[in-house]
């Protein structure tokens, strides 16, 4: 099960959300992640071939009213999801939808991979935008009355000591971007949380949450905490599903 990827981060990484569980809980929740992350890998590579229906059989959405609710109402979303389950299949989406969605993402320097993300996450009419350039597309859309759904996986760990807030996740202190929380009140967008859960080997079930339809209504802030208590909790029931090698508490407060 790729025993040995990033090993060190992983166990630091548990030990830092379970001090409570036993050496031997760790273990097994640290054995469980890496099986979980071969397959996440090989339905990478699944996903070059995936027919349509193959791909709605094994990600499948619990309920679609709230972006059918928003679509009506000719309103762009923002979706917010964290580093859990399966993210690369979300692209299922835009079988039940025809307006535009992004998914924004880091761009990969080594151009051959890159191109290969794009032709992967691209393949069922979904576009990527680099995370660099979304904040400003974004906007530019919505001055064009360009109806979209845009998501991000919002639990990076900042590099920089600005646009972040710090609120508690798994026991620590941690900073979190506010990225989605400032475009969402400045553009006055929907916020969505997207939970995917893992049913089976190769099989998913993604549900939708609004965090807020009326964003410049809450404080500062209150999206990105709502966010991160949403995303612990799925952590917290499942935890072999969450991207460990991910250096989530790296700037830890």
């Amino acid at each position: 099960y790729a025993v040995g990827y990033r090993k060190k981060t992983v166990r630091f990484n548990l030990k830092t959300a379970f001090p409570e569980k036993s050496d031997a809980e760790r273990k097994s929740i640290e054995k469980k992640f890496y099986r979980h992350m071969c397959d996440m890998f090989l339905e990478m590579i699944k996903s070059i071939s995936i027919s349509a229906e193959e791909l709605k059989e094994r990600f499948q959405f619990d309920d679609l009213s709230i972006v059918e609710k928003l679509v009506k109402e000719q309103r762009s979303s923002l979706i917010m999801m964290g580093h859990y389950a399966s993210y690369e299949w979300l692209t299922a989406l835009q079988f039940y939808f025809d307006h535009s969605g992004y998914g924004i993402y880091k761009r990969i320097k080594n151009p051959y991979f890159d191109k290969l993300i794009h032709e992967i996450r691209e393949k069922w009419n979904s576009k990527l935008l680099a995370n660099k350039e979304a904040t400003f597309i974004i906007r530019k859309q919505q001055r064009a009355g360009k109806m979209a759904t845009y998501a991000f996986i919002a639990d990076q760990s900042p590099k920089t000591r600005k646009n972040y807030h710090c609120t508690d996740f798994l026991g620590k202190n941690v900073p979190f971007f506010t990225g989605v929380e400032r475009l969402a009140k400045s553009e006055d967008m929907p916020v969505i949380y997207l939970a995917v859960d893992k049913i089976k080997r190769g099989y998913y079930k993604a549900s939708f949450k609004v965090i807020t339809e009326d964003p410049t209504t809450l404080p500062d802030y209150q999206i990105t905490d709502e966010f991160a208590a949403l995303l612990e909790a799925q952590i917290k029931a499942n935890p072999e599903y969450y991207l460990w090698t991910h250096k989530r508490f790296k700037h830890a407060l």
